[in-house]
């Protein structure tokens, strides 16, 4: 089989032997995601890959190949009372569907593993944190979550994420410098819940894990603790995605794999073509939400190559800065396919857009959406 290597200035043809692909096609395929209707969606199919983004996109290099699609994004019709959901795109009755996005900051600590919420996320984020480590966002609307945590500190990148739907926020402070600075200047895009600041009324502490792992919250209490503490109950009309439905399953591709790593674990997807979904992994392992006790998946995985700095904070590690605010290159996953792109956002507030090669935006698949944030030059390879 034959694997093309992209390092961001030319493309390697290398051989990649028979016992690899196989192994890779053994993969094992779990679960069943939400789905959408209609299906109408196409799109490039991945070839093997590794993708390298380096901080030049100029001259570009000559990308696998990716032609813009046409979608006929006809809505499906759905039961009186019911509408899409802002964030994500899935049909919901109509108070879910349009119900108050709140944020939460969920740990990735190796001991703070398995996580749970993932599977009633809207959607979810994933970038790097303090001391190597990385920190998850999870982003919810219509579904509804008996445990999500352990919630933890935030960044100020984070904020500027949760800005972008005017979300709730929660989360047990920050780093303090830089996050007294970006909490006040994002008050009218965020609505703050923060346990160190007297907004402790939807957490609690659990006994079977160790501080500061056990902080722990659910759907319910989010939404009590938002309405007692006077915030909205519903989605404030912000810009948003595009979101087209299923193509039919004779016409997605009968595998796919995406390898994403980080310092502290490697995320892996294996695309699952009856369920339209990729089946999530952490370190080669299948990972599950206590929550649901069900398989993490995603419907839509983007990968944003984005710089990643550091700034001294007295008396603690280096603090991460992930520049959020520009653009750069980005990785497209749905339906077993690629589309190699580009995010814009043009200030810390406005939606990051993706774009395809011919300066299209990108509608995604109805269904939940992982967004991984990865420092430029990561190796993020596929099949």
């Amino acid at each position: 089989m034959i694997e093309r290597i992209w390092t961001g200035h030319r493309i390697v043809v290398i051989v990649v032997s028979a016992i690899a692909v196989m192994a890779i096609l053994a993969a094992g395929l779990l679960a069943v995601v939400r789905s959408g209707g209609t299906p109408q969606a196409t799109a490039t199919a991945a070839a093997s890959a590794t993708f390298i983004a380096e901080a030049s996109v100029s001259p570009s290099p000559t990308p696998l190949p990716s032609p813009s699609p046409t979608f006929d994004n006809s809505p499906t019709p759905m039961p009186s009372g019911w509408d899409y959901s802002d964030l994500d795109g899935m049909p919901a009755p109509s108070n879910l569907a349009h119900s108050l996005p709140i944020a939460v900051m969920v740990d990735d600590n190796i001991i703070a593993r398995p996580q749970s919420g993932f599977t009633s996320a809207s959607i979810v984020y994933q970038a790097p944190a303090d001391g190597g480590e990385d920190r998850y966002m999870l982003i919810f609307q219509e579904g509804s979550a008996t445990d999500i945590g352990p919630v933890r500190s935030t960044r100020p990148y984070f904020v500027y994420w949760a800005g972008e739907y005017k979300a709730g926020f929660g989360h047990f402070g920050g780093d303090s410098v830089s996050l007294l600075k970006t909490i006040p200047s994002m008050a009218k895009y965020i609505y703050n819940m923060d346990a160190l600041s007297g907004d402790s009324c939807p957490y609690h502490r659990i006994s079977t894990r160790i501080s500061p792992h056990n902080a722990y919250t659910n759907t319910a209490a989010l939404l009590s603790c938002a309405a007692k503490i006077g915030q909205p109950s519903t989605y404030q009309g912000l810009p948003d995605r595009t979101f087209v439905d299923d193509t039919p399953v004779a016409e997605r591709p009968a595998s796919a794999s995406i390898t994403i790593p980080y310092r502290t674990g490697t995320i892996g997807y294996v695309y699952d073509p009856a369920s339209d979904s990729y089946l999530r992994s952490v370190d080669g392992d299948s990972q599950i939400d206590p929550a649901s006790n069900q398989q993490v998946t995603a419907r839509n995985v983007i990968v944003l190559f984005q710089a990643l700095s550091y700034f001294n904070e007295p008396g603690h590690n280096a603090r991460p800065v992930v520049a959020t605010v520009g653009s750069g290159k980005a990785l497209v996953f749905k339906e077993g396919r690629v589309i190699v792109a580009t995010w814009k956002k043009t200030s810390d507030t406005a939606l990051t857009r993706l774009y395809d090669s011919s300066g299209n935006e990108i509608p995604l698949v109805r269904g939940e959406i992982f967004i991984q944030s990865v420092p430029i030059g990561t190796a993020v390879t596929y099949q």
